[in-house]
């Protein structure tokens, strides 16, 4: 079992930055995609970035260009690099790790981050 905990959350003005960081309780390179979600009060959770073991991201289109989530394998450690944020970033985020074992999909979940974005 994968445990993950995030850091990083807060209350932030629009235009300005945070970064998250999710810190897995194993190897990550064992992991083969790792990401972010957010839910909002009222919505649903949806994806924010999602990054493969082979270093390949995907992003929101709502996020594009404002993002970056970033894997590091050598402090098994994934970052969301969050600029120019607005406030319908507010949202708690969520990390998300996925492993793929004889042919079972495994999720895990973090606790989440809550993070506020002030007009």
């Amino acid at each position: 079992q994968v445990q993950l905990v995030e850091s990083g959350g807060g209350l932030v003005q629009a235009g300005g930055s945070l970064r998250l960081s999710c810190a897995a309780s194993e190897n990550i390179g064992s992991i083969n995609a790792m990401g972010w979600y957010r839910q909002a009060p009222g919505k649903q959770r949806g994806l924010v970035a999602t990054v493969t073991s082979g270093g390949s991201t995907n992003y929101a289109d709502s996020v594009k260009g404002r993002f970056t989530i970033v894997r590091d394998n050598a402090k098994n450690t994934v970052y969301l690099q969050m600029n120019s944020l607005e406030p319908d970033d507010t949202a708690v985020y969520y990390c998300n790790a996925e492993k793929n074992y004889r042919n079972t999909r495994y999720l895990y979940w973090g606790q989440g981050t809550q993070v506020t974005v002030s007009s």
